[in-house]
This record gives C-alpha cells, structure tokens and sequence, in this order.
C-alpha cells in the first residue's frame, strides 16, 4: 500500500494513512472498523455500544477475522444516569492486548495507568489547549483536539478548528490529531498545514457501505447543507451538535424554558404518566 503522508501518528501506530476512524456509538462496528483499517487508516470500536465486556471481547474477536491490521478500542467517559462498569471494560481492552485506545469525555487518569499496563498507546480527545496540555501532563500519547465543527461533543468554547489545531500543536510536544469538519483530501492537507499529524473522521464514515446506519441516514448526510445540524444540551453543558429535526427543535425548546436532564429520565416520565 501505498504511502503518501509520514507523520509521527502513521510510525507509531502502524498505520498507512494518517487518518483515524472516529468512535461512534452504534457505528463504529467491526465490519466498519475493520474497512478502514484495511484501507489503511484506523479503525475504531467503541466499547460503550457493545454495553457488557462480552460484548466488547466479542467485538474485538470479529474484527481480528476481518483485518489483520492495527484497529483501536473507544473509551468514552461521561456522566450517564446509569453507571458504566468501565473495569470490566478495561480489562478486556489489557486482557486482548488491544495496543490503542482512544480515550474521550472526563480526565482518564484513573483509569490511565490500567489502561497502559497493557502496553496501549492513549489517544485523549480533547476540545481546549488546556484539556490538551493537561492530557499530555498525565501521560496521554496523543491529542486528538475537536473543533467546534466536530459532530457529537463540541465542548462549550466554541473555537474552530482553523485556530484550536495550531494552538495545540504548538502547546504540545505529543503527535497532534486535528478533529472536526474534515471529510476529504483537501480537510487532511489542510490539517497537515496548521501542524496536526493525522485527521480524526467520524460523520464521513457513516455514509459508507460498511457503516450500519440505515440508508436514510446516508443519503441524508450526502444531500446536507453546512446549515442542517444544530446544537443542543447547551444549558446543561454537554453540548451535542446533531442533526437539525424535530426532536433537536423540541429539546432546544424544553431547555428554554429551564427544563433539566432530569426531567427526561425514566422515573420522571413514569410519574408524569
């Protein structure tokens, strides 16, 4: 396989492509991850779709029978109603030698150093260049900054990419991967210029045949216009930009008017029932 771009990112993970599947949950599946790994980016699963360690071990063996290829495993931490058993998690990650992991939401650093008894290179997601420095501090091995032009959780700075990546990379001494708004050749040469050293992809890889997204959604995503997504959850900052619908216009309306995540929880509906 051909290799046009050597960063640090491409030697140290293995990889051909400085490009990086983002972790989706629900997309990021084997047969997916597995693609881009054999096209010669990599491939990521994420470990919270597959909600239980069997789950996650099975996972990991399907892509294996998929690709021979480096692939990484997503470790999302974030508040949730419903407490994760993230140590079942990590240890699945150590016990398959998984040697990548992206990491994202709240600091690792608990779960840092079992993640890394295994050898894994950590790759932090990160939306300021002060959760980067502070990443890099902990010991992550690279950053992976989002721009506010990024799907899922922007962060509550709204700085683009145009800015945030050359911040980081020059706040940094670790590879810097630059996230958010980037879908084609020109995005990653564009990243490449403001200093980043490989290009995270999320939304793009779900307009591909191998991602399970529903047909629908594909097309969607090809016709959108820049105007067709939207933020919401602002007020309780845990911003998401999503798809512009009726359901994003309805919870932007409900958080207007002081409305909580409570009231969106399963006891809350049952007692308004």
């Amino acid at each position: 396989m051909k290799q046009v771009f050597k960063t640090r990112v491409t030697e140290e993970l293995g990889i051909a492509h400085p490009i990086i599947q983002g972790g989706m949950m629900w997309v990021s599946q084997p047969e997916l991850v597995a693609a881009v790994s054999e096209a010669g980016g990599l491939g990521v699963l994420t470990a919270l779709t597959f909600e239980t360690a069997e789950g996650l071990a099975d996972a990991i063996a399907r892509t294996r029978a998929l690709t021979s290829k480096p692939f990484g495993v997503n470790l999302t931490f974030l508040p949730t109603l419903v407490p994760k058993d993230y140590g079942s998690l990590i240890d699945v990650v150590v016990g398959e030698g998984i040697g990548i992991v992206e990491t994202a939401g709240r600091n690792p650093e608990p779960y840092l150093e079992r993640i890394k008894s295994g050898g894994a290179r950590v790759i932090h997601k990160c939306t300021s260049v002060r959760h980067a420095k502070k990443a890099e501090a902990i010991g992550c091995d690279f950053i992976s900054i989002d721009g506010c032009e990024c799907a899922g959780h922007p962060g509550e700075d709204d700085i683009a990419s145009l800015v945030l990546v050359p911040l980081t990379a020059d706040a940094v001494k670790v590879p810097v991967i630059a996230s958010g708004g980037i879908a084609d050749a020109r995005g990653l040469v564009a990243a490449l210029a403001l200093g980043a050293e490989a290009v995270n992809m999320g939304t793009r890889f779900v307009a591909t045949r191998e991602s399970p997204a529903h047909d629908g959604v594909k097309e969607w995503l090809v016709r959108a216009a820049e105007t067709d997504t939207m933020y919401v959850m602002r007020s309780l900052r845990n911003t998401e930009r999503v798809l512009r619908n009726e359901v994003a216009e309805k919870v932007v309306e409900l958080e207007s008017a002081a409305a909580t995540a409570c009231a969106c929880s399963p006891a809350a509906r049952s007692r308004s029932a």
